[in-house]
């Protein structure tokens, strides 16, 4: 069955690969490079239809030198996941999907935090032009536009996050609302066309800050929202590093209990995380999650879960 993966940290590795600060300071090939969860082969074992690539940036950048690394892994994104790979193809627009063929995977450029623009909203369109097409406020600390999920004080939006969100809207980009403090994410829902949770799950299962509570999961489907699980063991049972694929199904469970089982899809967070769910250590494994929610549910659902929830409610 088809997948629709709607987040990976794979550009954060080949830059800091390219740069010598991790992996023996050798170059990583998005090809076959065994320490990419996401490469090529992975996502060809996985069955993933369309990959979504997130441009993230440490919080100890400086920030006079933050555009820089977005622009270095924009380059790497152009130059070693599509360059050097045929069957990847980039998707500028929603329309791209539907003209996916047999073979080839998408690939969206996505932003996880606005540091990487600070105040230059001319930069913010630049990244439009490059086909960034869903852009999270914040990681898990605050900035010029938000407060994120690990600042103390819980701010909101900023006037400037608010013409961040606007301009989303009218360039028909997802507001991503995986990372944001409280505050800041019943802003989104008041000014978003278009939000997504891209990588998060259920607080009410594992109280964690990064987690929705059933207050929000239900504002996200009121506001045809999409809520994307996340993989990652401490997000899916509470201060733990180990989790089974059952353990993440429960999850889903719970998000069709309050009313979204048209609206929930598969955000993995591949090369951000450090542990794993048991038999989902990489993108080769997708089908192991599809395989155990066949037990619980129809096929038509869970091809809904895997990728065509996602096609119903992309940005028009």
């Amino acid at each position: 069955m088809k997948v629709i993966d709607t987040h990976c940290d794979a550009l954060l590795k080949l830059q800091l690969a390219k740069r010598g600060e991790y992996f023996n300071a050798s170059p990583l090939s998005f090809s076959n490079s065994e320490e990419l969860e996401t490469n090529l082969g992975n996502l060809q074992a996985g069955n993933v239809m369309v990959q979504f690539f997130a441009i993230f940036i440490y919080p100890d950048v400086s920030s006079d030198e933050k555009w820089q690394h977005a622009l270095e892994q924009i380059d790497l994104f152009y130059t070693e996941v599509l360059g050097k790979n045929p069957a990847m193809k980039h998707m500028k627009s929603w329309q791209d999907f539907d003209s996916l063929k047999d073979g080839e995977i998408g690939a969206v450029l996505t932003l996880e935090g606005a540091d990487a623009f600070g105040n230059d909203l001319t930069k913010l369109r630049h990244l439009y032009r490059l086909g960034v097409m869903s852009i999270g406020l914040t990681w898990n600390n605050a900035n010029l536009c938000a407060d994120g999920a690990g600042e103390p004080r819980g701010g909101g939006l900023t006037l400037l996050g608010k013409e961040v969100v606007q301009l989303n809207n009218d360039n028909f980009v997802f507001t991503d609302v995986s990372h944001l403090s409280v505050k800041s994410f019943w802003d989104v829902i008041e000014l978003a066309k278009y939000p997504i949770a891209s990588h998060s799950n259920v607080r009410a299962l594992c109280d964690h800050p990064r987690n929705l509570d059933d207050e929000q999961i239900r504002a996200m489907f009121k506001n045809n929202g999409l809520i994307h699980v996340v993989y990652n063991p401490p997000f899916i049972n509470k201060d733990r590093r180990d989790a089974t694929i059952d353990d993440l199904v429960k999850h889903i469970d719970y998000l069709c209990e309050l009313g979204g089982v048209k609206q929930i899809g598969f955000g993995s967070d591949f090369d951000g995380i450090g542990c794993y769910v048991d038999g989902l250590e990489n993108a080769a494994k997708h089908q192991n999650l599809v395989n155990a929610l066949l037990k619980h549910y129809s096929e038509d659902e869970v091809k809904g879960f895997a990728y065509k929830n996602f096609l119903e409610h992309r940005p028009q």
